[in-house]
């Protein structure tokens, strides 16, 4: 990153409060200003330092104590399918696939309420409101190019996933899915399709979030490789699991 419009950001500390994904263990983030100005060139830049976006904010895990929160990223062009991503595959081919305005409507909300109410119900996004769910997935920076990227059974939405689309890449901001689909494996699906679309657009990278090595729930990400990860100076290749 440039480091002249580095040392122009201003950054904010969260205070510490009780870790999501380790047991025993405090987490605190830092957030870009809210009031900086974000474009294509500042995201892609930060995404390429380990940021992430929620909302309307650009954030990264900063704990006194503890890097176990790693960036990852899969490198789009060289992706090889395994076999049980090609079951995935095959198992979905009556679905179809289509690129949607990121906006709070009833379906939209009604998916998200009942995935979060029945996956999620020990997390700290639980109970699921409609100010979150705005706030979280439909209010990006106004230069942020952000979709839902839905997959539906006919007419019946079954998946969403919400896409950042930048300049290089993809950033996978969040999935949510019907939780009585559960044999479909509609989470994965949409990782698959989406890298799928990103080398047809020969984009280089889709960014999976944070995945932490000692946290089971996260898991899964090392199953799409070839996968790079940020340990704070640079992108270094991940061994599958």
């Amino acid at each position: 990153m440039d480091a002249k419009l580095l040392n122009q950001l201003v950054f904010f500390p969260t205070p510490e409060s009780p870790c999501s994904y380790l047991t025993e263990r405090d987490s605190r983030s830092i957030f870009l200003h809210p009031e900086q100005s974000i474009d294509n060139n500042l995201y892609t830049q930060l995404n390429q330092l380990g940021f992430r976006r929620s909302g309307a904010h650009l954030y990264r895990p900063w704990c006194d104590h503890c890097q176990a929160c790693q960036a990852v990223r899969v490198k789009a062009s060289a992706f090889k399918l395994s076999r049980n991503q090609r079951r995935v595959l095959k198992r979905n081919h009556d679905l179809t696939v289509e690129w949607c305005q990121a906006e709070n409507t009833a379906d939209y909300y009604d998916l998200y309420q009942r995935y979060i109410e029945q996956r999620h119900a020990d997390g700290d996004m639980y109970p699921p409101s409609e100010q979150q769910f705005d706030s979280f997935l439909c209010q990006p920076p106004n230069t942020v190019t952000s979709h839902f990227l839905c997959f539906k059974q006919g007419q019946r939405l079954l998946a969403v996933a919400v896409v950042d689309l930048l300049p290089d890449a993809a950033s996978a901001i969040y999935t949510f899915y019907d939780p009585t689909e559960e044999s479909r494996s509609l989470g994965k699906l949409s990782i698959l399709w989406l890298i799928n679309w990103a080398r047809t657009q020969l984009l280089q990278h889709v960014y999976l979030g944070y995945w932490i090595s000692d946290c089971q729930k996260m898991s899964y990400k090392s199953n799409y490789q070839p996968m790079e990860y940020f340990n704070g100076l640079q992108w270094l290749p991940m061994e599958p699991d």
